[in-house]
């Protein structure tokens, strides 16, 4: 079983857990484009609600593309979700038309039910700093990879973390690709960190996430094989979600030494999840399956974390 669309693909995901439920956001397109390629300038963001993490019901989208002319104007892209003070908070990547998928942003709705949100603001609220990432400032055809925003809570109390998709400054360059990361005291005002890990042979470390259990840490992102360094890629070639454990949110993790879940392997933009009889899993979309892009949620499929690559 899983939840597919009839009329929408489906692929990254994201949870917020709200009493007895968890509510599932996620990119949506039509599947009548017909190619897949094309779904990345056509997402918004669709919304399912579950108390099983298996069967869902599907609500009312989420966020779609702001008006002509807004920072986010092409499309809605990746994010999370968290609740602060009575309020949630979605996080999202926002695509311009005029930089099309080149120039990758972040932004912020508020919700006080989970269904209904309203933009906080019209500009993006965490902003890359070109001390540590490539940053595109207009003067030529830069990419600039600063998407895919899991924010969490410190775990001392003490405000809150960002990690972030981006691509840094040093490495091979097919290889620069390092979870960047910001703090906040308040969820509006952030400020700029150097990556949490250096370089380790990926171009890009899509969709990244932090889950505690117990007295280890799971740090998931995903990777495709294109999207490797030729060293890394003829070293330990795959497409899939990668899993390494660590001690503390914010590492040290050993993402030199990961590997995609290769019993897996078509799951992808998989997080970490407690499943309702407490076992660890990991919840992801059904990517490329025989040639053909799938896009529909799995199951939660178990994870055995004794298996995983750890630090310290």
């Amino acid at each position: 079983m899983a939840y597919r669309l009839a009329d929408h693909w489906i692929w990254d995901s994201w949870l917020a857990e709200a009493g007895d439920e968890w509510h599932l956001f996620h990119l949506q397109a039509p599947r009548g484009l017909g190619d897949p390629d094309l779904r990345h300038r056509n997402a918004t963001i669709g919304h399912a609600v579950s108390r099983d993490l298996v069967s869902w019901t599907a609500l009312p989208e989420a966020l779609q593309a702001g008006p002509p002319g807004a920072w986010d104007d092409l499309a809605t892209w990746t994010g999370s979700v968290i609740e602060a003070g009575g309020t949630w908070f979605l996080f999202y990547t926002g695509i311009a038309a005029g930089t099309l998928e080149r120039v990758q942003q972040i932004g912020v709705a508020t919700s006080g039910d989970l269904v209904r949100w309203e933009r906080l603001g019209d500009a993006p609220v965490i902003v890359p700093d070109p001390r540590w990432y490539v940053v595109n400032d207009g003067t030529g055809p830069v990419n600039q990879a600063w998407r895919d925003p899991w924010v969490f809570r410190d775990p001392a109390g003490d405000g809150y973390h960002a990690l972030i998709t981006a691509t840094g400054l040093i490495g091979p360059p097919d290889g620069r690709g390092v979870i960047g990361h910001a703090i906040s005291a308040d969820l509006l005002h952030w400020d700029i960190r150097p990556p949490i890990e250096a370089p380790a042979g990926f171009g890009e470390l899509e969709v990244p996430g932090v889950t505690r259990l117990g007295d280890d840490v799971l740090l998931s992102f995903s990777a495709g094989e294109a999207s490797l360094s030729s060293a890394r890629r003829a070293a330990r070639p795959g497409t899939g979600t990668y899993v390494v454990r660590a001690r503390q949110e914010l590492g040290p993790f050993r993402i030199e030494a990961s590997q995609p879940l290769a019993p897996i392997s078509p799951l992808y933009a998989g997080h970490v999840v407690r499943r309702p009889d407490g076992e660890p899993a990991l919840l992801g979309f059904v990517d490329v399956v025989d040639g053909r892009f799938v896009g529909e949620l799995a199951d939660p499929q178990p994870l055995d974390i004794r298996t995983l690559p750890r630090a310290g």
